[in-house]
């Protein structure tokens, strides 16, 4: 199996080298990550200027190639350029800090995950909740337990993205998988609000986190429960119950 392994948080994080030894059990592991943090880019892609990319060297072994751009940038470049044959599976990750809810959205990581899906591979986004004393070998070895057992169901084969992520309280205390919806519920728009040595404004996000509506379980929740949470994602963002009532509304051009 043809595996390809790329992340938002630079192609020196620790969770990305976690998921290539993890990874290496499944197939043969070709490595294209960005240069350097790519946190919060979502999908964006460089074309108003060239690509920079080179191979990095750990000592004799080489690492991958290492992209001055975003998650999708490193992913396009794999595909067209790097991969020695065309991935059978792609894996984004694994992120320092959940992608839950409408972090989906804003998450280069997902992007990355999103942008295999595009070109119809099988695609990933494995997240780990933020600690100093991240374990990402153990975070590793159960996203590519998971990821295995997706890959053996009769129906993966008409999906192509999905969302994992980790709650440390997976490593304290026994835990479940929990097949969720990507809660909507917006993020508070909050901001510290403060000035600079020379009189200036400037604001720093809060990072307010969501509260989850009471009702139906979504991945914040069973987050907050402390289970291991699995979403499929879609590309198309089209609303199709919306579509068919809106092909009624008799619009005119006046």
């Amino acid at each position: 199996m043809q595996i390809l392994l790329t992340n938002d948080d630079g192609i020196y994080a620790p969770g990305l080298a976690a998921m290539e030894r993890a990874l290496s059990r499944l197939g043969d592991v070709c490595v294209v990550a960005p240069a350097a943090e790519q946190s919060g880019v979502g999908h964006s892609i460089t074309f108003l200027s060239p690509l920079m990319a080179k191979e990095v060297f750990d000592g004799d072994r080489r690492r991958g190639f290492a992209v001055e751009g975003s998650p999708a940038d490193c992913v396009k470049l794999a595909v067209a350029e790097f991969c020695p044959r065309r991935p059978d599976l792609l894996v984004s990750g694994i992120n320092g800090g959940l992608n839950l809810g409408i972090n989906v959205l804003y998450s280069g990581t997902v992007a990355g995950a999103t942008e295999g899906a595009v070109f119809g591979i099988t695609s990933v986004a494995v997240s780990l909740e933020y600690d100093e004393h991240a374990q990402f070998d153990r975070a590793a070895d159960m996203a590519v337990g998971l990821i295995k057992q997706i890959l053996e169901q009769e129906d993966a084969a008409d999906h192509n993205l999905y969302n994992i992520n980790i709650p440390t309280a997976a490593f304290e205390r026994p835990t479940e998988v929990r097949v969720v919806p990507m809660a909507t519920v917006g993020w508070p728009a909050e901001f510290d609000r403060r000035v600079d040595p020379k009189g200036r404004r400037y604001y720093w996000a809060m990072g307010t986190p969501a509260v989850p509506h009471a009702g139906e379980l979504t991945d914040l929740e069973a987050w907050q429960q402390g289970y291991v949470t699995l979403t499929p994602l879609r590309i198309d963002r089209t609303e199709t119950r919306m579509l068919e009532r809106m092909r009624d509304w008799k619009l005119t051009l006046k």
